[in-house]
């Protein structure tokens, strides 16, 4: 029997961690959290989480990086926001998930074959590249890192949305662009720049 170690040491953790995620877009009040579990109470899909919202803010804060970053809990979060609303500290909690999510997918340290993040990476490049998102290029960039063979699978149905003029071929390719995505393109550069 092998026994693995549960426990981390204060060396191990990264101190800084929850000032960088505090410093995020909607992550400033996670310090002001103050442990109630309202959040995970209506959250609809805590059952399912590795990790409950409330316990994710208390390991922010402490520094627990990898824990949090390599956590299903991100992955699995519904954005219905009503951890959100019923904050009582206002802290917009899917904020933060979204910002675990983005910190996940920059540090390449996110389940590679599961649909969610390849979706979220997917639908960021489409929209970094084109200007606004397309159903079918994501559905097409999503499918092709996680799993081609559901293509063949979707392949009906796609068929069907087309026919019943739901979704058109084009749309992948011309219509789904902006006018000017020169000025976006020099936008995500030096978005990415600053950060």
């Amino acid at each position: 029997m092998e026994i693995s170690r549960t426990v981390k040491y204060e060396s191990e953790l990264d101190k800084d961690f929850g000032n960088r995620v505090m410093e995020l877009s909607g992550c400033h009040k996670i310090s002001e959290c103050i442990q109630c579990g309202t959040c995970s109470s209506t959250c609809p899909v805590s059952l399912y989480m590795d990790y409950t919202p409330r316990k994710l803010m208390a390991m922010i804060k402490a520094g627990f990086k990898d824990e949090a970053l390599r956590s299903q809990t991100i992955w699995l979060c519904s954005s219905c926001y009503s951890c959100t609303v019923m904050c009582p500290a206002q802290i917009k909690i899917t904020d933060v998930m979204y910002s675990l999510k983005r910190m996940a997918i920059e540090g390449g340290i996110y389940p590679k074959k599961a649909p969610a993040p390849a979706l979220a990476k997917a639908m960021a490049d489409i929209i970094a590249r084109n200007g606004r998102n397309s159903e079918m290029g994501v559905v097409m960039e999503m499918s092709l890192k996680t799993n081609p063979m559901n293509l063949l699978k979707m392949a009906p149905m796609g068929l069907a949305l087309i026919k019943r003029g739901r979704m058109e071929i084009k749309d992948f390719y011309h219509r789904d662009k902006i006018k000017n995505r020169r000025q976006l393109h020099d936008l995500v550069k030096g978005l990415k720049k600053e950060a």
